[in-house]
């Protein structure tokens, strides 16, 4: 509980500390420019996960993108659904042939947009719609100290989504399997905090031919966002895919024990 409590309480401060910097520079300030090691990047000045990553140590995920750029080479195509300010998009471009990327957030896509041109990442496509299992409006909760962690309503309105006193708006979503239809891609990088189930309904032909799919995996979103059970999720996986690697474990899974893993999680 004592845990829990200074988590919420950490939340809150960088709300605040985010609010403030935005009064401080003025309502009219849309971002500011940060020169990182992967090139110059805008970014909401609120933003106190990614966008702080960049202002205060100049790179985002550095292990992260070293794991990334092993799975693509110059001939191929990468899929990156839930894109935000292009953070990973803009490196990744660097080591392929083209990049699609999906981002729901308006606010945010804005800013994928001035990156895009500010690193002149001319082979990435960008969309500013959310992935989804049909062709549909849905309320979605703009986050503003965390804007990487936007989503679709949750079914649940637990706390840590609503913390920083969101924005609900409405956005357009679409099924990437009619969006992208007939296009392949070596690589898929999926993270889109708890609309994952409804993306991959939407997207079995893709997965279908997509060699590489790596995907974040949150039990508070799948119980609170989604409303699935690890089974549910898999399902949608398990089909295309023969080996699962679990990053954070440092643990290769066989195919019998995809759903065990994901469940000992879960639980």
């Amino acid at each position: 509980m004592v845990r829990r409590l200074f988590f919420y309480l950490k939340l809150f401060v960088s709300s605040l500390i985010g609010k403030a910097r935005k009064v401080m520079l003025g309502p009219n300030t849309v971002a500011v420019i940060t020169q990182t090691e992967i090139g110059p990047f805008a970014t909401d000045p609120q933003d106190m996960v990614v966008g702080r990553e960049l202002r205060k140590t100049g790179s985002y995920q550095r292990e992260e993108l070293e794991r990334l750029v092993r799975y693509v080479g110059g001939d191929d195509n990468v899929l990156v659904v839930g894109a935000h300010i292009g953070a990973l998009v803009i490196p990744i471009s660097r080591h392929c042939k083209s990049v699609v990327a999906i981002e729901a957030n308006p606010d945010t896509f804005r800013l994928l947009e001035f990156n895009l041109l500010l690193n002149n990442a001319k082979n990435v496509r960008a969309y500013n719609i959310a992935a989804s299992d049909k062709a549909e409006t849905i309320d979605f909760v703009s986050s503003r100290s965390n804007s990487g962690g936007a989503k679709r309503m949750p079914k649940v309105r637990a706390f840590e989504y609503f913390y920083d006193s969101p924005k609900t708006i409405s956005v357009p979503a679409y099924a990437l399997d009619e969006q992208l239809k007939g296009e392949a891609f070596s690589l898929v990088l999926m993270d889109i905090e708890g609309s994952e189930y409804f993306a991959l309904k939407g997207m079995q032909d893709i997965l279908s031919r997509t060699p590489t799919f790596i995907v974040e995996y949150l039990p508070h979103h799948l119980r609170n966002v989604s409303g699935v059970s690890p089974g549910e999720f898999l399902r949608l996986i398990a089909p295309h895919f023969e080996k699962l690697f679990i990053s954070s474990k440092d643990l290769q899974v066989k195919k019998t024990d995809f759903l065990p893993a994901l469940q000992a999680m879960f639980d």
